[in-house]
């Protein structure tokens, strides 16, 4: 046998009795250090980790970013440096913060933001249009009213959690009557819509062969207690993009926040800090000690 022909016939029993590699699954809990269907494996440079919270770029099913942190880890404890915050105004009220750069420069010097997105839809005057609490105190109303646009494309709902930090999506009628229980006590609270994935199901006005395609951001509760924030960065549908959260994400319960040229995401892990205004911003918080 040639040189060539020998060299082939080892090529031919490595490639035929190679062992095949098996997936097995994640430990269910097992966070930022792992991948799992609530943290996809980056397919680019843009990814960053660590024992809390991770961002990431991806290009698939389409182009985004998404930064995620643990439910557990935002829990007000004293023993966790995190927080997750809504802002809108600043300390006087006088006006909205409008943008990233402001929110930086107004928190504390002992607090550091790690990432944070628009929270939601607002008015001419950066308002919040739809359910808004911010520590403790109720800034809006609940909306349940109809109408036209995105917000009105019921179901929607409300992303909030109370003062322990227990994390919930909540479609807004079924809020209603929690708050009206006690069940409910929001510690900060943000009403949008519509909602994209309710109860493991994507929302049933959702049209699969929709050409409505814009870049939209959104929220979810994965089921290994993560929170994902995702920001799609090319244009998509709503039906892709619940489709995201549901199948690729995990996520039983998601909330589209807004789209277009409202769509925000600070993330300078990532390298992505947009400039632009908005009205209500949602962000996580380190506080380092003195």
């Amino acid at each position: 046998m040639s040189k060539t022909g020998a060299t082939l016939a080892r090529l031919w029993v490595f490639k035929n009795k190679a062992p095949k590699l098996r997936s097995t699954p994640l430990l269910a809990g097992f966070f930022a250090l792992s991948i799992s269907a609530c943290q996809p494996a980056a397919t680019d440079a843009h990814s960053t980790t660590n024992s809390s919270w991770s961002c990431q770029t991806q290009d698939q099913p389409f182009s985004y970013s998404a930064c995620q942190i643990a439910t557990k880890t935002v829990t007000q404890s004293a023993d966790s440096p995190y927080s997750l915050q809504l802002f809108w105004q600043q300390a006087e009220r006088s006006q909205p913060l409008l943008t990233f750069d402001t929110l930086i420069d107004t928190l504390p010097a002992e607090q550091h933001l790690i990432f944070a997105m628009n929270a939601g839809m607002y008015n001419e005057a950066y308002a919040p249009i739809g359910y808004t609490v911010i520590a403790g105190e109720e800034r809006r109303a609940l909306n349940t009213k109809e109408g036209g646009g995105n917000f009105h494309l019921l179901p929607n709902g409300v992303l909030w959690w109370d003062k322990a930090g227990k994390i919930h999506i909540t479609e807004s009628k079924a809020l209603k009557n929690q708050l009206k229980t006690g069940q409910a006590q929001p510690w900060y609270a943000t009403q949008s819509g519509p909602m994209l994935v309710i109860d493991g199901d994507i929302h049933p006005q959702f049209n699969p062969d929709s050409r409505s395609l814009k870049q939209r951001n959104g929220v979810g509760i994965c089921a290994d207690g993560s929170i994902q924030f995702v920001n799609s960065d090319e244009p998509v549908s709503f039906y892709d993009f619940a489709t995201l959260f549901k199948n690729d994400l995990g996520c039983a319960n998601a909330l589209f926040l807004d789209g277009g040229i409202a769509s925000a995401l600070y993330a300078p892990n990532i390298d992505k800090h947009d400039k632009k205004q908005m009205g209500v911003m949602i962000g996580v918080i380190e506080t380092k000690d003195n």
